[in-house]
């Protein structure tokens, strides 16, 4: 409940700091110190995180410092949530890291790092009542891990109750969480925007994870397999759709240019132009190209030492992650899961796939996500207010972390 009008509102004394951290570091451990920081004129955005905070975060963190600007409030959580956590994973192996999470969020941005313990965020044990993903939550990592994005959207409203934003950032390498996070808060109402930020990725093209540090150097060489197959799911649709377009400017059979070439013995020219031909007959097939490309590459990965052992390669629609058909059009993710050891590891794409001869400039398949690397910084935009998520910016190389720590934690 809140306070009567006439109680005066204590200011919250900042919890000492570890050694690491700055001097100025705000550091709460309790929803009522939270509620008690003065309401900033720039507005509250919230990052949350599973702690290990890594380049990931920063890029959250700074991009939600840009959006409230100097006069906002940015609090980062820092909280360890068991509920989603299955039977048999890593709940203690999960890596703790206070001192060097800080100093990581508070270099980055951030005003106050809220790190809660479980009976904060859970008085009285695991709650009874949580909140249920729905049909989205059974599929995909859901049905991997059954259970967990309840566990996720419980813990998420309750840290959005807590710290009562106007704003929350997300990352998209959890495509599926981010999906199923906007998709509550627009259900029942949440008044905070969701804003999601591209993957950030290292020069290598691995998606950055705390999971990472897991791998030993010959798994990290297998486990560069998932964002391979997702350039070259978009690589192959960018090259059949550029056929595709030669194909419509053409003016004349393309099939009958192959022929005449192949007489004159102008092979190379021949081939190219039955290439174009292919591209040009039959019906759109962008979604069973992606999914080949993509397919292939995991395949050779499977007889790596060690080997990777995929769970799913999903080409779903964004807005419920079903399966989509070959004749979609509009954006999908291209999602991949996979275990290299021990350790498991998601990524994923978004790529856009739109009609044949509309005379777009953007071919069918073409990626829209610009990928992040490292130490990048990707200004924001908004999307519509409709949809009540923007897309912090896009990236058409991009694109989970294991498995749904919050923004990209794991």
């Amino acid at each position: 409940m809140n306070s009567s009008p006439s109680t005066p509102t204590p200011t919250p004394t900042p919890t000492p700091t570890p050694a690491s951290a700055p001097a100025s570091t705000v550091l709460l451990h309790t929803a009522g110190a939270l509620r008690a920081l003065p309401r900033p004129s720039g507005g509250r955005a919230v990052v949350m995180t599973m702690g290990a905070l890594h380049e990931g975060h920063a890029t959250l963190i700074r991009a939600a410092r840009r959006r409230v600007g100097p006069q906002g409030q940015v609090v980062v959580t820092v909280f360890v949530n068991p509920l989603q956590f299955g039977a048999g994973e890593d709940l203690d192996r999960y890596p703790r890291t206070l001192d060097e999470d800080i100093e990581l969020a508070v270099a980055a941005g951030a005003d106050v790092v809220f790190a809660p313990s479980a009976d904060e965020v859970y008085p009285g044990g695991e709650p009874q009542v949580r909140i249920t993903a729905g049909p989205m939550g059974t599929l995909l990592e859901g049905a991997s891990r059954p259970g967990h994005f309840d566990g996720v959207l419980t813990v998420v409203a309750k840290l959005l109750h807590l710290t009562a934003p106007d704003l929350a950032f997300f990352g998209q390498k959890d495509a599926q969480q981010l999906a199923v996070i906007t998709r509550m808060a627009a259900d029942l109402n949440f008044p905070v925007e969701i804003v999601g930020v591209p993957t950030v990725r290292e020069e290598d093209g691995l998606a950055l994870s705390s999971r990472n540090r897991y791998l030993s150097t010959p798994e990290r060489r297998t486990a560069l397999a998932l964002s391979a197959a997702l350039f070259a799911a978009r690589d192959r649709l960018t090259a059949e759709e550029a056929l595709r377009a030669r194909a419509v400017s053409t003016g004349h059979p393309a099939q009958d240019r192959s022929a005449a070439l192949a007489a004159l013995g102008e092979d190379r020219a021949a081939a190219d132009a039955h290439a174009v031909a292919y591209a040009a007959a039959g019906p759109p097939h962008g979604p069973s190209v992606a999914r080949a490309a993509a397919r292939a590459v995991l395949d050779d990965a499977a007889r790596l030492e060690p080997p990777l052992r995929l769970d799913y390669l999903a080409l779903v629609d964004p807005s419920d992650f079903t399966e989509i058909a070959d004749s979609y059009e509009g954006e999908a993710v291209l999602a991949v899961a996979a275990k290299v050891g021990t350790t498991r590891l998601i990524d994923n794409i978004r790529l856009t796939f739109v009609p044949t001869g509309t005379g777009t400039d953007v071919p069918t398949g073409t990626g829209t996500d610009v990928p992040t690397r490292t130490g990048t910084d990707v200004p924001p935009t908004s999307a519509p207010r409709t949809s009540r998520t923007s897309h912090a910016a896009r990236d058409p190389r991009t694109p989970h972390a294991p498995q749904g720590p919050l923004g990209g934690t794991r």
